[in-house]
């Protein structure tokens, strides 16, 4: 039976009940049997695998690697996914630097095919990629439910990690504005339109700082290595979501009311 994560309330309150429960929801969800099957499969296999080829030839194997960063929807994408991976990120032209989505390079970091040991030779590797495809694929399914508390989900994740990191503040708010979830909650928590995307890449970043300011207090990343500044943006996200949906449909019953009235009177003109 595939367990459902249970989210009862939309907005901050459902992030609430979510935030208590986390624990033994996602308990239950990894304690699914295809989960578990996926889990064996690949903790029992990965130390075969020396090259990107092997890797993308088992698809059993790569389904787990790649749930691991998001991107198992580029299951069948094989020819890309093996650049992707045996480019490695060391040099500026490699595939994996190139690309706008950072998840590319995570992945290609983490197996790094391109050294002279892969990771897919260390003790750990097989645990540390099953814990991130659990969490991932747990993420994925309260998406199913409702999507802003995966978005909410993965920014407590991924900014935790970004705040700690060794660059400059422009290079991790350029990572968040390549990162399409991290981009999504901070765009929607500061109030910016979808057209914002449009605009010149370093007026984005001028914008994003002056309002991470204005809204929480500090320009920079590195203030989300404390989680009471995570969850004031999370908080931020959902509020103004909810308040967003709420305009929309107070707007749509608006329009759909003048419609009926509009069709009223013309029926009793024609009956006049």
């Amino acid at each position: 039976m595939t367990f459902a994560p249970v989210v009862p309330f939309a907005g901050f309150a459902g992030w609430s009940f979510l935030t208590r429960t986390m624990e033994a929801q996602k308990q239950a969800f990894t304690e699914q049997a295809s989960v578990q099957r996926d889990t064996e499969y690949f903790r029992e296999k990965i130390g075969s695998v020396t090259t990107a080829e092997d890797l993308v030839a088992d698809r059993r194997l790569l389904k787990v690697a790649l749930g691991a960063f998001g991107l198992q929807n580029d299951i069948d994408s094989r020819f890309f996914i093996q650049k992707v991976l045996s480019d490695g990120t060391l040099d500026d032209g490699d595939l994996a630097n190139r690309l706008a989505d950072k998840a590319y390079f995570q992945l290609a970091s983490a197996f790094a095919f391109d050294l002279a040991t892969p990771s897919t030779q260390i003790s750990t590797f097989a645990d540390d990629i099953i814990a991130a495809y659990q969490d991932r694929q747990f993420e994925e399914a309260v998406g199913e439910v409702n999507d802003e508390m995966r978005l909410a989900m993965n920014a407590r994740r991924e900014l935790e990690k970004l705040a700690g990191k060794q660059s400059s503040e422009d290079t991790k708010w350029f990572t968040i504005l390549g990162s399409a979830p991290l981009r999504s909650v901070f765009q929607t928590a500061f109030g910016l339109p979808t057209s914002f995307a449009a605009i010149d890449l370093d007026q984005q970043l001028g914008t994003m700082k002056s309002r991470a300011d204005r809204y929480l207090g500090s320009s920079e990343v590195a203030q989300f290595s404390d989680p009471a500044q995570v969850d004031d943006l999370i908080k931020l996200f959902l509020l103004r979501s909810q308040a967003q949906q709420v305009a929309s449909i107070s707007s749509g019953a608006a329009a759909l009311t003048l419609l009926q009235n509009a069709q009223s009177g013309s029926l009793l003109s024609r009956l006049a």
